[in-house]
């Protein structure tokens, strides 16, 4: 017991002593520590074979190091392994590599990301989890655009990816997130709380075999909310929202191409029964193999309206 008493001792002077030294040079804190014990599991239920709290996020064993402050990566084809990122992380480098982090973010001053790689190139971001550790309306998980994202986690924040052009989501779970009454991104209303979100005049946004689950979060506006052209939704477990997909091209007042909403299972929860909204002048190029998960039977056709 009272070598245990040691190292319990020596584990907080060493953290005190980095903290005191990142804050002397000006430089992040970085605390080598084991992975996170980890928080309350999931109220959500996935289905057998598709992404979990298990399968996807940091990897049992992996040492993380705390780094303290927002970051900024520059460098390109910089590899960022075993980081628990205690502030805003942003990427501007092109080929900036994440793996097995653990994104927290700060306390937001305005509406921002855990995670922007918008302003990046060919970013990849492998094993890795998006949780805040100070959830408000302001914190989103990602904003990614040329990103491709692996077996990643996102849970607690407003929306779990907000997508642009070239961004994959494969192999990852979004659920629970944060919804609250008063957003200022919203004019003070409600939040808008969106698993993924395409924007309009973007391109190739593709979500292939993840679980995006937001049947628990209050609420919420869609599993997938897109405005993109050349969207791809394959073979993913999808529920929750007013509708579970909706495909909307008004705010780019034409119509949008290459839509393609295949092999998905659907749950129930969605508001209106609605698993796939298309507006007017949306058009499901591809539609092949959607239906309920808990019957297998094929969903309904698309409900269109404006």
């Amino acid at each position: 017991m009272a070598k245990t008493w040691l190292y319990v001792v020596a584990a907080i002077v060493a953290l005190v002593l980095a903290v005191t030294i990142a804050q002397a040079t000006g430089e992040p804190a970085r605390t080598a520590l084991p992975a996170p014990v980890p928080e309350p599991g999931p109220t959500t239920t996935v289905p057998p074979g598709f992404p979990d709290a298990g399968s996807t996020g940091v990897r049992p064993g992996t040492r993380l190091t705390v780094v303290t402050g927002d970051r900024t990566f520059a460098t390109d084809g910089e590899i960022v392994e075993g980081q628990d990122f205690r502030g805003f992380v942003e990427v501007t480098g092109r080929g900036v590599t994440f793996r097995n982090c653990f994104f927290r973010g700060g306390v937001a001053d305005r509406v921002r990301p855990l995670l922007d790689t918008e302003h990046g190139r060919d970013t990849v971001i492998e094993d890795s989890e998006f949780r805040p550790a100070h959830p408000s309306p302001s914190v989103d998980g990602i904003w990614a655009a040329s990103t491709t994202i692996y077996r990643s986690e996102f849970t607690g924040t407003v929306d779990g990816v907000k997508a642009h052009t070239g961004t994959l989501l494969r192999d990852s779970y979004i659920h629970d997130l944060s919804w609250f009454a008063a957003d200022p991104d919203q004019g003070g209303g409600p939040t808008h709380n969106d698993g993924v979100q395409a924007f309009a005049d973007q391109s190739g946004v593709r979500l292939v075999h993840n679980t995006i689950d937001l049947s628990t979060t209050e609420d919420p506006n869609a599993a997938v909310q897109s405005s993109a052209d050349e969207l791809h939704v394959e073979d993913n477990y999808l529920d929750g929202g007013g509708c579970v997909v909706n495909i909307d091209h008004t705010p780019l007042g034409r119509p949008l191409t290459g839509q393609r909403v295949t092999g998905n299972r659907f749950g129930r929860a969605s508001a209106y029964d609605c698993p796939i909204l298309l507006s007017t002048q949306a058009k499901l190029a591809d539609d092949a193999g959607n239906v309920w998960h808990d019957t297998g039977d094929p969903i309904p056709g698309p409900e269109r309206h404006d």
